[in-house]
C-alpha cells in the first residue's frame, strides 16, 4: 500500500515565500431558504436590480469520462452503463439491458467534449459575473478517478489545449482587469482531515474560519493572500499548490487526491456610477450632469476540486488512508445534507457539519454565481457510484442563490482625481508667478543696462582724467630725471653713493632697526653675563659663611635677599632676551623680503657689501628657518610656556601667540600637550578677559584640536565648555572664527558626539552665526557638516538610532536657509551636511517639512561639485519617504 505524499513529488529547487495578506471580502449571509433570504433585505448590498437580488439557479453540467486501460479490459464483453443524449441535455442511466432511467442537465458533455468547450458552458458564465462585481463558484463533485482535477486544475504546460477551468479562468480575469486600476490577488488553500491548510505556505496548517457576526460573511484571514499580475506567476502558484497538495495510490487512481482543493481568487475593479438626482431639478435643468462618483466593486471567485468519493473495499484504503477516506466521505455527506435542505426549502440548514460547508456557505443557498460539473465514469462496475453521483447533481439544480453585487465608495479614485486638479492649479500657479517673475527680471534687467551706460560714462571719464593725470606725471618725472643726471654729473657718483649710504635708501629704517636690536640684544646678554658671575660670587660667599659659621643670620639673609632680587632679575632679563629675539627675528624675515624686493638694485648699491645689513640678515636668518622654528630651538619649549603666566600682558600675549604658530605644526603638537601647553591655554580661555588672549589661545586650541588624541583631551578637561562660554561672550568675529573653528574640529570625531552635544557645542555652534561675518559662518557650517557626517556614519553602522541632534537642537531652519549660500565654502558644507542628514530614514519626515526636499533636489541637479551631486540623487533614490514625496509633487530627478 503506497503512502501518503505530495501530489507530483517534491518541488525542484528552492520555492521563494510567498507575501502574506489578510483577506477582506465581505459577503452576505448564505447557505438560507429563499424565504430567509428574502426577509433579511437589511444585510444585503446595493445591487443592480433591487435590494433583493438577482435570482440565479445553480447550473449543473455532466461530463463523461472515456474507458481507461484497465476498463478496456475488465469491462470488454459489457456495456456502459451511461448513455448520453446531449442534444436533449440528457443521460440515461441502465439498470440492465431492458430498463433504464432519465436525467436531464443544464449541459451534458461526452466523454470527446475538449477543455475548451468545458470552461465555456461550466465556468465562461461564472467568470463573466464575477468580472461585474458578483461572487461566483465553479466546484467539481464525483468518484474518485473521474477527470475532477484533470477537468478543473490541469496546467496544460505541454499542450495548451488541455488546460483546465482554474487556468482559462484566470486567463480572462487577467485579459479584462485594468493593471493601473483593478487588483487581482490569490488564496490557494486544502482541507484535510477537517483541516484547512495554506497550499502555498505549507507552514501554516491550521488555518481558522471566521464569521462576520452582522452579515454572515465567511473568511480565511489566516491564508496567504498573493497578487497577480500576469499569467506566469499563477501558474507558478497551482504548480507550487499541487506539489503541496496530499494524494495517495489506490486502486481506483495511481494519483488520488486525499483533500478538497479551494482555489480564491479576489477581484476589485473600479467603476464609476451616477449619482442619484431628484426628478424635479433635472426637469428643471436637464443640461445639468452630476459627475459620475467613483464605486469600487469586490468580488470572489471559488474553484472546488473536491476529493472523490469511494467506497473502502472499492478503493483498498486501509490504516491512515481509511481515516482519510472517512473524512472525506463524512464532508461530502454534510455537503450532501445541506443541498438537500436547500433543494426542499428545509427551515434548517446544517452547515456548521463540516467545515466543508462553511467554506461553501455563499455559494449553495447564498449571493453567488455557482456552477457545479459532476464527473461520472462508464464502468457498470461503479454503477452505484454514477447513480449517487447523478442524484446529488439533480438535487443541487433546485437549489436557488441570490445573487448581489457589493458597491463600495472609492475614496482613493476621489483623491486622486483632486490631487491631480490641485497640480494642475499649482503649474498654473507656478506658470503666472513665472510670467510674473520674467516680468520683473526684464525691469531690473532694463535697470541695469542703464546704470551700467552711466557707469560706462563714468569711467570713460575718469579714464581720460587718469590719462591726463599720467601724463603729467610722467612730464614730471622725466623733468626730475634729467635734472638728477644733471646734479650727477656735477658732483660725481662718490657724492651719490655717500649720500645713499647715510640713509637715503628705501631700507635704512629697518637697518637702523635691526642694528639698534642687536646692540640692546648686546647690552643684555653682557648684563646677564655678570649677573650670573654675580650670583656665583655670592653663592661661593655664602658657602664661605655657612662652612665658617661666622657672620651671623643677618649677613645670611642679606645674601638670601641678594639672591632672590638676582633670580628675578635673571628671569625678567630671561624674558626680555626671548622677546628680542623674536622681535629680531621677525625684523631679519621682513628685512630679507625687504632685500628681495630691492635686489634689482645695481651694483653700485651700498647695500650689496659683504659688511651691509643685508648680509648680515642673511646671516642671521639661518638656513632660511622661520622665526618661530628657530625661536622654538633657541629659547626651548618649558620656557617659552613659563611665559604664558607672566604677569606683564605684553609678554603674555606674545607668548601665547609664540605656542599658536608652533601647533599650527603637526609635528610640535605632542611635544606642546606633554609639557602642559593645553592645560596652560584652557587656563588662559578660563581666566583672562583680554580679548587677544582669547583670540589666540582659541586659535592654538583649534590648531591642537586637529590632532584626534587631542580632542579626546580637550573634552576630558572641560575645553567644550570653555569654547562654548567664549562664543557667547565674544563680539569679536576673529576670535569668533577661532572658536567656531575649534569646535568644528571636535564636530569630526565620533567618539565624542554626545559630550559634545550636552556640553552645549552645537548651541554655541549655532549662537555664533549671529556674527554673519562669512569666516564664522564657514566655519560653523563645517561643524555642522562634520556632525552630520558622523551621525550618518553611527545610524549606518547601527550604533545609533532616532533622528539628528542637529534637527532636535533646530539647526534644521538654518542649514536649508543657507544650502544656497552665496559664499563657496558655506554652501558646500551645508549641503554636505542636508546630504548625511537625509541618509537617515528617521529624519526623513523632519526634512520634508522643513523645505529641505527642494534643496535636496537642487543639489542633486545643479551642485558644482560631481560627488556631492551624486550623493545627493543616491540619497533621494534609495529613501522610501522620499521617492513617495517626490512622487506626489511630480518631481523628477
Amino acid at each position: 500500500m503506497a503512502s501518503n505524499g505530495y501530489r507530483n513529488g517534491t518541488l525542484k529547487g528552492t520555492v521563494k515565500p510567498l507575501t502574506a495578506a489578510t483577506s477582506s471580502n465581505h459577503k452576505s449571509s448564505s447557505f438560507k431558504s429563499r424565504s430567509a433570504i428574502r426577509r433579511s433585505n437589511s444585510a444585503s448590498f446595493n445591487t443592480a436590480a433591487g435590494d433583493d437580488g438577482v435570482p440565479g439557479r445553480v447550473r449543473v453540467a455532466v461530463r463523461l469520462r472515456p474507458r481507461n486501460a484497465e476498463e478496456l479490459v475488465a469491462d470488454a464483453d459489457f456495456a456502459d452503463c451511461v448513455e448520453l443524449q446531449p442534444e436533449f441535455k440528457r443521460l440515461k442511466l441502465r439498470k440492465n439491458n431492458w430498463d433504464s432511467e432519465t436525467y436531464e442537465f443544464d449541459e451534458v458533455l461526452t466523454e470527446f467534449a475538449s477543455q475548451k468547450r468545458v470552461y465555456e458552458v461550466v465556468a465562461k458564465p461564472v467568470v463573466e459575473s464575477v468580472l461585474d462585481g458578483y461572487n461566483g463558484t465553479v466546484m467539481a463533485y464525483g468518484q474518485t478517478g473521474t477527470g475532477k482535477t484533470f477537468t478543473l486544475g490541469r496546467l496544460g504546460e505541454e499542450d495548451t489545449s488541455a488546460r483546465g477551468i482554474m487556468v482559462r479562468s484566470m486567463e480572462e480575469i487577467l485579459a479584462t482587469v485594468s493593471p493601473e486600476t483593478d487588483s487581482v490577488s490569490v488564496s490557494y488553500l486544502q482541507l484535510y482531515m477537517e483541516t484547512i491548510q495554506d497550499l502555498l505556505d505549507p507552514a501554516n496548517d491550521n488555518i481558522s474560519i471566521v464569521e462576520d457576526p452582522k452579515t454572515g460573511d465567511v473568511s480565511v484571514p489566516g491564508a496567504t493572500l498573493v497578487d497577480i499580475r500576469d499569467e506566469h506567476t499563477f501558474l507558478e502558484l497551482l504548480r507550487l499548490g499541487e506539489a503541496h497538495r496530499i494524494a495517495a495510490n489506490t486502486k481506483l487512481n495511481t494519483e488520488s487526491s486525499r483533500s478538497h482543493a479551494i482555489l480564491m481568487v479576489h477581484v476589485k475593479r473600479s467603476v464609476l456610477g451616477a449619482d442619484d438626482a431628484n426628478p424635479s431639478e433635472m426637469d428643471k435643468s436637464s443640461h445639468f450632469v452630476k459627475p459620475p462618483k467613483p464605486l469600487v466593486r469586490k468580488s470572489k471567485l471559488v474553484l472546488v476540486d473536491l476529493a472523490g468519493s469511494e467506497r473502502v473495499h472499492k478503493s483498498g484504503s486501509e490504516g491512515h488512508m481509511l481515516e482519510e477516506a472517512k473524512s472525506i466521505n463524512l464532508s461530502l455527506s454534510a455537503l450532501g445534507k445541506c443541498i438537500n435542505a436547500l433543494a426542499e426549502n428545509s427551515a434548517h440548514v446544517p452547515v456548521r457539519d463540516s467545515k466543508l460547508t462553511r467554506l461553501l456557505r455563499d455559494s449553495f443557498g447564498g449571493t453567488a454565481r455557482t456552477s457545479l460539473i459532476v464527473t461520472i465514469g462508464p464502468s457498470p462496475r461503479h454503477r452505484g457510484e454514477t447513480a449517487s453521483t447523478i442524484l446529488f447533481g439533480q438535487r443541487a439544480m433546485k437549489v436557488e442563490n441570490m445573487l448581489r453585487i457589493k458597491e463600495e465608495f472609492d475614496y482613493k479614485s476621489l483623491a486622486r482625481r483632486l490631487e491631480i486638479q490641485v497640480d494642475k492649479l499649482i503649474a498654473e500657479n507656478e506658470r503666472q508667478q513665472k510670467a510674473f517673475d520674467d516680468e520683473v527680471e526684464r525691469i531690473n534687467l532694463e535697470a541695469q543696462n542703464r546704470v551700467s551706460e552711466v557707469e560706462r560714462n563714468f569711467t570713460d571719464a575718469l579714464e581720460k582724467e587718469r590719462l591726463k593725470c599720467q601724463m603729467e606725471y610722467m612730464e614730471s618725472v622725466k623733468k626730475l630725471e634729467e635734472k638728477m643726471i644733471e646734479n650727477e654729473l656735477k658732483h660725481g657718483c662718490d657724492a651719490f653713493t655717500k649720500d645713499k649710504c647715510n640713509g637715503e635708501g628705501p631700507s635704512s629704517s629697518t637697518a637702523e632697526d635691526i642694528s639698534e636690536l642687536r646692540k640692546l640684544l648686546e647690552e643684555e646678554i653682557h648684563m646677564r653675563k655678570e649677573a650670573e658671575e654675580e650670583v656665583n660670587k655670592l653663592e661661593s660667599q655664602l658657602g664661605q659663611c655657612t662652612d665658617s659659621g661666622a657672620g651671623g643670620g643677618a649677613e645670611i639673609l642679606k645674601l638670601q635677599k641678594a639672591l632672590e632680587d638676582e633670580a628675578r632679575q635673571k628671569k625678567k632679563l630671561e624674558e626680555e632676551m626671548i622677546i628680542l629675539r623674536s622681535q629680531m627675528l621677525q625684523l631679519t624675515f621682513e628685512a630679507d623680503q625687504m632685500r628681495r624686493c630691492l635686489g634689482r638694485g645695481g651694483s653700485g648699491n651700498a647695500y650689496t657689501g659683504p659688511d651691509s645689513p643685508m648680509s648680515q640678515v642673511r646671516d642671521s636668518l639661518n638656513g632660511h628657518k622661520t622665526p618661530v622654528a628657530a625661536l622654538f630651538e633657541q629659547v626651548g619649549l618649558q620656557k617659552i610656556l613659563a611665559l604664558l603666566e607672566s604677569e606683564d600682558a605684553n609678554v603674555r600675549i606674545h607668548a601665547v601667540k609664540v605656542v599658536a604658530n608652533l601647533a599650527a605644526e603637526e609635528a610640535n603638537q605632542e611635544k606642546i600637550v606633554e609639557s602642559g601647553g593645553l592645560n596652560s591655554l584652557l587656563m588662559l580661555l578660563r581666566s583672562y578677559e583680554d580679548e587677544t588672549v582669547r583670540r589666540v589661545a582659541a586659535g592654538a586650541i583649534a590648531n591642537l584640536a586637529m590632532n584626534e588624541a587631542n580632542q579626546e583631551l580637550i573634552m576630558l578637561q572641560g575645553g567644550i565648555s570653555l569654547l562654548s562660554i567664549t562664543a557667547f561672550d565674544a563680539e569679536d568675529p576673529q576670535t569668533l572664527r577661532m572658536v567656531a573653528g575649534a569646535i568644528a574640529n571636535l564636530c569630526g570625531n565620533d567618539k565624542l558626539q554626545a559630550k559634545l552635544r550636552s556640553e552645549g557645542g552645537i548651541k554655541a555652534l549655532l549662537g555664533m552665526v549671529r556674527c554673519g561675518h562669512p569666516d564664522v559662518l564657514s566655519q560653523v557650517a563645517r561643524g555642522i557638516a562634520n556632525f552630520a557626517k558622523c551621525e550618518s556614519r553611527a545610524s549606518t553602522n547601527g550604533i545609533k538610532s532616532g533622528r539628528s541632534l542637529l534637527i532636535d537642537d533646530n539647526a534644521l531652519p538654518w542649514i536649508v536657509q543657507n544650502a544656497n549660500n552665496d559664499s563657496a565654502p558655506i554652501r558646500r558644507h551645508i549641503e554636505l551636511a542636508l546630504c548625511h542628514l537625509a541618509q537617515h530614514e528617521v529624519n526623513a519626515k523632519d526634512l520634508i517639512n522643513g523645505g529641505a526636499l527642494w534643496e535636496l533636489v537642487r543639489i542633486s541637479r545643479d551642485c558644482s561639485r560631481e560627488d556631492i551631486r551624486s550623493l545627493a540623487r543616491r540619497t533621494l533614490n534609495s529613501s522610501p519617504v522620499f521617492r513617495a514625496e517626490m512622487r506626489r509633487l511630480r518631481i523628477e530627478l
